[in-house]
């Protein structure tokens, strides 16, 4: 049995898919099964990484776990690595971030602080255990849908910020192989996955015109203003705040592309263009 957490998230879907595909037994876990709309096939659970009760029953029986943070945060991550030991769990694949490099530079990260912590959990779990250092989601572009659909302008204030955007089925079909190892071959490694390109985040606002078949352009913004216009509950404008300093640190920059995607799975990383084609009914 396969645990998955944030199964109801572009990563965790994609990963569900791919798992039953393959002829995994699937648990997929979310806080709202009725609105889940997951595939029949999957045991879809109700589940809430926050509350420590509800995690044995829905870890009871799992050989592997895939952990995303994005289900319930950092604290939580480290609740469910406890459950996991006490569960009998074996195997843990982790969803983190290229921002992690192990070095001293991770200290001024918050992502890598963040995710750097998680992956400190796993290690010190004593379970056997990989890591999908992710690169920036080409489903981040969802955040400018409506700009694009309501005007085509994009307001951003570093749009010459460059990133090697990553399909979320690459992300999971890597995922997918160290979940479903049979060899050891991926336990203990940490595979940083990228999309094939460097391309700006204005390079991917035209990318989405060419393909949507409408004139985009990008809009430069000052980070205060993005931050105030673009918070939400759960992303509060100190966080986009630190994101954006992120991102300026990009600009100018040529984002680093690897081949794991490739190695693992045996074909190339998908585009970005190909990410857009799957998801155009979003920017029309």
């Amino acid at each position: 049995m396969i645990v998955v957490t944030g199964a109801t998230g572009n990563i965790g879907r994609s990963l569900v898919d791919h798992l039953l595909a393959e002829g995994a037994a699937v648990r997929a876990l979310t806080r709202d099964p009725e609105r889940a709309g997951l595939p029949a096939e999957a045991e879809t659970v109700r589940a809430d990484l926050t509350d420590p009760a509800s995690l044995g029953p829905a870890l009871h029986g799992a050989d592997a776990l895939f952990l995303n943070l994005a289900a319930g945060g950092g604290d939580a991550a480290r609740t469910v690595v406890d459950a996991a030991v006490k569960a009998g769990v074996r195997r843990i694949v982790l969803n983190s971030s290229i921002a992690v490099s192990e070095g001293p530079q991770d200290a001024d990260n918050f992502l890598a602080r963040m995710h750097g912590a998680v992956e400190d959990a796993v290690r010190a779990s004593g379970l056997e255990w990989t890591f999908v250092r992710g690169g920036a989601y080409a489903a981040n572009a969802l955040q400018w849908a409506e700009e694009i659909r309501e005007g085509g302008v994009v307001r951003d204030p570093h749009p010459g910020a460059a990133t090697s955007p990553v399909h979320e089925d690459d992300l999971a079909a890597v995922a997918g192989a160290a979940l479903l190892d049979t060899t050891g071959a991926h336990a203990g490694q940490a595979y940083v996955v990228t999309g094939p390109a460097s391309l700006t985040r204005e390079d991917q606002v035209a990318t989405i015109g060419r393909v949507i078949g409408r004139p985009t352009r990008v809009e430069t913004i000052p980070e205060e203003q993005a931050a105030e216009e673009r918070a939400t509950p759960g992303v509060p404008k100190e966080v986009l705040l630190q994101l954006f300093r992120l991102f300026a640190t990009a600009v100018g920059t040529t984002a680093p592309v690897t081949d794991t995607v490739e190695r693992v799975t045996g074909r190339p990383a998908r585009t970005f263009e190909q990410w857009v084609e799957g998801h155009a009914a979003d920017f029309r």
